[in-house]
């Protein structure tokens, strides 16, 4: 009798080579059986004359057919396929099982021909597994005995016969064993490789996403009307939404426009309501009626029977100490009782600006309504939560975790702050890169991951592309198509005489407008109290920010909005001149009648949309003593400017509706519209402007005329309330004129059609947001909004899901000039503004504007007006970065959470390696080349030790690898290949038998592996590479390095969860 080591040389492998020569038998009682083990003795095994085989009987027990963790090697061979043919093919042809009702104390291994010097009975720690055979290493303490003398081998093969001969013949547990294997050959369906693939990846970050565990049944919020009104895709974005909300206090909704974020909100405010939670809505004051109306107690409200109940207030109310808003006394309200509050147009509240005299709405909203009190969680609705300046999304992140830059560290994420700050600089070395360089995927590549996790862990992001790709529009309709844009570039003036833009904007620009601007008239000695009194200090009181510059700053933005009045319509220009000389003579009168003091004036008529410019207009009144300052300069400007602005008057004057060439353009196309419709009788047009006086204007000049020439009625509706129609029966009121312009869109009952339905509706941004009015498939912007968002946003009211027109058309409006010109005048126009405000490295500065628009890159607006010539592009095309729907995987725990609801224990039994096969089918994934994605884990000590900081998906990486070993899509772009992933996999329920049969004819069944060997190294090389180089690269950034010295992480470092591999389509198929 002899010890076995089972290292080396003395190896029980060694052993079993010796022993099965040609004819003879082997008898195993074992524990545990590895197709692996098998592997490496297949050729003796082929030639036995028989096999008995005592196992653990298979109910429920694990017999390691696919190895263990110290088979990795044998795997990342990825023969598992043909290994699991083979081995079930032997066991057909060689041998008996018997299944022991118990688990073994020990294994046996009865090997040889009985009377041969060969015979081996070898018993202890051997079970049929690589690690019992002295494959792998295995416990080097283990007992092993192996007979040397036919004596030895009579008493240790006695315990075989005996247990064999006890148990009773099992057909059963021959075929339990065999379906086992079976399970292993079998081909397999791309679906089931995909949800795989998300159940190593999410589930081991304990991030499954229930929908039973998150909305829990018996708040009854599948029982409301709002929620049976959702599709799919919004349902899984509120699950998703109240997961993060419950999770982590706070979620960002970020769906493009279009896709229904308002009815997301309302199914989640529901469901908070249920719970006997007390809301608040913070919307713009523009906004505010489309909260209102799902709260009231009116036919016309589809959600009445919800029963809404929460509280709406508009964001400047935030600023407000007292009166009312709609009922709601501010002087009263218990800001810290609110459990839930929902911020629309989050991203008003980007710009965190500090001051020293008042809190601004930013800090109010944190202290009074989220800091104190309970604990308030925060929904924020937004499609454009980030733009060029990713700290943006910081502010609003900080109402979610209180300001608290560490919140998020048990997530991953040591500094908020510290992320962002270096997302930021990556991505301003990403807009200073050449065009062909500055790509999306470049960008995805230099980003942190830090950022990326931050992103998914708050944000729900889905594009339009993003719901027809992966939901499909058999529930929503598809969308409708867009028609190009008409651009039209009318004359002022019919009759010539009214001067050029040009020349207007020359006047524009020598205007001083000094009865804005009464600090600039200071004398010098006087100069230091004034700014003593109103100045902001910041930094801590390192600098100033003056009240002289805001000053400045509001000239500026007063000049714009003149020549933004003149671009839309010459009466609103008139009026804005007669505004302003009522304001010079105002001044003049106070200075000539000596006046003890001069107050700053208000300013009425400034379209402030955007929030980095209401600093500036509210804020502590100025007042300025006569005695101090240079009252002669002062009225010499005064009286220049009320010079000018007389003569501009006067001729603005002139221009009469007959006259105003862009009315009657106007006029032609509605006329041309609803003759010749672009949808069969189809003849609802909305035309916006940003004026409230010029949508009036159009309304007096239009509706009278197409009632009586066109036969259709007509509606005008602006933020201000002072709406108006032509149909007699119709009430006034917003909810009104938009439900009898949309009527299928927005549910009117039958009861009311009598009311009368309108054709043409004249409106201003108040309805640019958050509207269905999909009745309608034409928009018309009658002045081009300087911000291409909001062009985008003003056509998402008719370019929705559930649209019943075929296509849509937008009409542009433009100056007649050409747009380089145009910007080019706003540029000049607005001059040098200074502004307090936050820059990208968090630190309070302040900056220089050339212009006080939040899209101030000049550049950057040039190209994106003239794109929106040519089509109509998507909010998220816009960005000239990345989207933030390309870096979020929220859809795919939602994913994971439907297939594990409806397949409960069906991923857990597929081993490591699993793999399926197929082509790209149709014509969206034609563009797909082939290959093989790769989802792998880290498991070895050097490839954890070198893992990612901050890898959203960490320890698992994928990767595409094409067929000649090239990186389609490298693992830093995790987004984009779980992507491709579900693109190949979904709805392939079933093996793909014609390329199945084509793979294995090029790998010889399964048997030869190299090329996709081949390809899992350059997977793995990536991976490694990756942070080799960009360890490289922190070597030269402030803050340290990630460099590993001296280790390298080989391929077995590495475990193959699953893989697809995707062959080209067959020419003829």
């Amino acid at each position: 009798m002899k010890l076995i080591k089972n290292t080396g040389n003395e190896r029980v492998i060694d052993e079993l080579r010796e022993a099965l020569v040609p004819s003879s038998s082997l008898d195993v009682a074992s524990p545990a059986f590895s197709i692996f083990a098998f592997a490496e003795l297949r050729d003796l095994l082929d030639k036995l004359e028989t096999c008995r085989v005592v196992i653990p009987a298979t109910d429920g027990h694990d017999l390691g057919l696919a190895g263990s963790e110290r088979d990795r090697a044998f795997r990342n061979r990825l023969q598992l396929h043909w290994l699991a043919h083979e081995c079930t093919a032997w066991v057909k042809k060689k041998v008996e099982f018997r299944g022991a009702p118990a688990m073994l104390p020990q294994s046996i291994l009865i090997a040889g021909k009985p009377d041969s010097e060969f015979h081996r009975v070898i018993t202890g720690n051997c079970a049929f597994t690589t690690e019992g055979l002295g494959i792998t290493p295995g416990n080097q303490f283990s007992l092993i005995q192996c007979s040397e003398k036919p004596e030895e081998s009579a008493i240790l093969g006695s315990w075989f016969t005996s247990l064999w001969n006890s148990l009773p013949a099992s057909e059963e547990q021959r075929a339990g064993f065999l379906s086992r294997l079976q399970e292993l050959a079998q081909a397999k369906a791309p679906s089931l490789i995909y949800y795989l693939t998300l159940f190593q990846i999410f589930n081991n970050l304990g991030d499954e996403l229930d929908e039973e565990r998150i909305i829990k049944s018996a708040t009854g919020i599948r029982n409301t009307t709002v929620w049976k009104k959702l599709y799919k895709f919004q349902r899984d974005g509120v699950v998703g939404a109240i997961d993060k909300l419950e999770r982590l206090g706070g979620c960002i909704i970020a769906d493009s426009v279009g896709l229904g974020k308002t009815f997301e909100a309302l199914a989640i405010i529901k469901y908070y309501e249920l719970r006997n939670d007390r809301v608040l809505v913070l919307a713009p004051k523009r906004l505010r009626d489309n909260w209102t109306l799902y709260k009231a107690n009116d036919r016309r409200n589809f959600l009445a029977s919800d029963r809404f109940n929460y509280d709406v207030l508009n964001h400047t109310d935030l600023s407000r100490d007292g009166g009312t808003s709609g009922d709601i006394d501010l002087s009263h309200v218990n800001w810290g009782n609110y459990d839930l509050v929902v911020i629309d147009e989050s991203h008003n509240f980007r710009n965190k600006s500090t001051h020293n005299t008042r809190e601004t709405r930013y800090d109010r909203l944190m202290r009074r309504i989220i800091k104190d009190g309970v604990k308030t969680r925060v929904l924020m609705l937004s499609a454009t939560p980030v733009n060029n300046r990713l700290a943006d999304l910081k502010n609003q992140i900080a109402f979610v975790t209180e300001g608290d830059d560490r919140a998020l560290d048990s997530h991953g994420i040591a500094s908020i702050e510290a992320t962002v700050r270096q997302a930021q600089l990556q991505f301003n070395r990403w807009l200073s890169l050449e065009d062909a360089e500055r790509k999306p995927a470049h960008l995805l590549e230099m980003l942190d991951f830090d950022y990326f996790k931050l992103l998914d862990l708050l944000t729900i992001a889905r594009s339009r592309k993003h719901v027809e790709k992966y939901y499909g529009t058999k529930e929503t309709g598809r969308f409708p198509e867009r028609l190009k844009p008409i651009n039209i570039k009318p004359d002022v003036d019919l009759a010539g005489e009214f001067r050029s833009v040009r020349d207007i904007n020359n006047e524009i620009r020598r205007l001083t407008l000094a009865a804005y601007a009464p600090l600039r008239y200071v004398l010098p000695h006087k100069q230091a109290a004034y700014d003593a009194k109103y100045s902001t200090q910041i930094r801590g009181g390192e600098s100033f920010f003056r009240q002289v510059d805001r000053e400045e700053s509001l000239v500026h933005l007063l000049r714009v909005n003149v020549l933004k009045r003149m671009e839309s319509a010459v009466t609103s220009f008139a009026l804005t001149i007669k505004r302003q000389l009522a304001d010079v003579e105002a001044t003049l009168n106070k200075i000539e009648a000596h006046a003890e003091e001069v107050e700053e004036i208000d300013i009425d008529d400034v379209d402030v949309d955007d929030p980095a410019f209401e600093s500036l207009l509210v804020g502590r009144k100025v007042k300025v003593l006569l005695q101090d300052v240079d009252r002669i300069r002062w009225q010499q400007d005064l009286m220049e400017d009320r010079n000018r602005l007389a003569t501009l008057l006067s001729a603005a004057k002139q221009v009469s509706a007959a006259r105003d060439a862009k009315l009657l353009a106007l006029r032609d196309v509605i006329e041309r519209k609803c003759q010749q419709p672009i949808n069969g009788g189809n003849r609802k047009i909305i035309v916006f402007t940003a004026f409230a006086d010029t949508a009036r204007y159009l309304y007096l000049e239009l509706s009278g005329w197409a009632q009586k020439e066109l036969g259709i009625h007509a509606a005008f509706v602006s933020g201000a309330g002072h709406n108006e129609t032509t149909l007699p029966k119709l009430r006034k009121d917003f909810t009104s004129i938009l439900t009898a312009f949309s009527p299928r869109s927005k549910e009117r009952p039958e009861d009311l059609s009598a009311e009368g339905e309108i054709d043409l509706l004249i409106a201003t941004d108040c309805i640019s947001e958050g509207q269905n009015l999909q009745d309608c498939d034409t928009v018309i912007n009658y002045d081009i909004h300087w911000n291409p968002v909001r062009i985008i946003q003003r056509f998402g009211r008719i370019d929705r899901i559930g649209s019943v027109n075929e296509r849509i058309q937008l009409i542009n409006f433009w100056p007649n000039m050409e747009l380089e010109e145009y910007i080019n005048l706003e540029q000049r126009v607005s001059g040098r503004m200074v502004l307090l405000d936050i820059s990208a490295t968090g630190e309070e500065n302040i900056i220089e504007h050339q212009s006080g628009d939040q899209m101030n890159d000049l550049e950057y607006r040039r190209k994106q007006l003239l794109r929106l010539q040519d089509a109509v592009i998507d909010l998220e095309d816009l960005s000239s970065g990345v989207s933030i729907a390309d870096l979020t995987l929220n859809d795919f725990r939602v994913d994971l959470a439907g297939f594990l609801k409806e397949h409960a224990g069906k991923l857990e039994s597929l081993p490591f390696g699993t793999f399926a096969v197929t082509t790209a089918q149709n014509s969206s994934e034609s563009a797909i080349p082939s290959g093989i994605i790769f989802c792998l884990r880290a498991v070895g000590d050097a490839a954890l030790k070198a893992m990612e900081p901050g890898y959203p998906l960490a320890p698992h990486y994928v990767v595409h690898v094409g067929d000649d070993g090239a990186i389609l899509l490298p693992f830093t772009q995790a987004k984009q290949v779980l992507d491709r992933l579900k693109r190949l996999c979904i709805g392939r329920d079933l093996p793909d038998a014609g390329a199945c049969d084509r793979f294995g004819k090029m790998t010889k069944s399964g048997k030869d592996m190299s090329a996709a060997q081949e390809l899992l190294s350059k997977a793995v090389a990536s991976i490694v590479g990756k942070k080799e180089e960009r360890a490289i690269a922190s070597l030269f950034t402030p803050g340290g390095t990630h460099a590993m010295k001296g280790e390298f992480q080989g391929i077995n470092d590495f475990e193959v969860v699953a893989f697809l591999v995707v062959l080209l389509k067959e020419t003829g198929a």
